[in-house]
């Protein structure tokens, strides 16, 4: 099934979002008393790097990653990391987390002063990384999930991993368009 941002429905009350593919991960945890998310956090993935498509991704937010399947998957045994939110290639949404749930994506991270992004942010990954450009249906789905996300959250702002982590994280990189993210329409 593939999941497009036409087919995006409304926000429930349990913070999953209608017309996302749901595939819950176990790593979250609950936002501190009173939070709501007001910051996007965008982000890259590939797992292997720079090979897209296929289950790893979604392996590796679901905590069953085969170590043995690749080298560079022996590197992140133990590591426990999520997002609310994964576009593929494609265009095909995928959530991870409610966004009324913490998800373990910023990491050591400021914004604006205050620590600990993940505490008032959504986070979403492309899959993608620093040597490739991205697909033109991962902006129309990032236009359209933000655009839905914005209708029920007070979000101030759209950032990269790069802005609240930096000189630990580059992504979503420098072939991430922030023009034309903000050219496409949004409602």
């Amino acid at each position: 099934m593939n999941r497009k941002p036409d087919a995006l429905g409304p926000l429930g009350v349990d913070g999953w979002l209608g017309g996302a593919e749901r595939i819950a991960s176990p790593n979250r945890d609950d936002r501190p008393a009173g939070v709501v998310p007001h910051l996007i956090v965008i982000h890259a993935i590939s797992l292997p790097p720079g090979q897209f498509g296929g289950p790893a991704v979604i392996d590796f937010f679901a905590n069953r990653l085969d170590p043995a399947a690749h080298p560079y998957f022996a590197t992140l045994v133990g590591r426990r990391v999520s997002a609310h939110f994964l576009i593929r290639r494609d265009g095909h949404l995928i959530q991870f987390v409610s966004c009324g749930a913490r998800a373990w994506h910023a990491g050591a991270s400021c914004w604006r002063g205050r620590a600990r992004c993940n505490d008032f942010s959504l986070g979403i990954e492309l899959e993608g990384d620093d040597f490739s450009p991205f697909a033109a249906e991962q902006y129309v789905a990032l236009a359209a999930l933000t655009a839905a996300l914005r209708r029920h959250f007070p979000l101030e702002a759209v950032v990269g991993h790069a802005d609240v982590a930096p000189g630990r994280k580059t992504d979503p990189g420098p072939h991430f368009d922030w023009s034309r993210i903000a050219a496409l329409p949004t409602g």
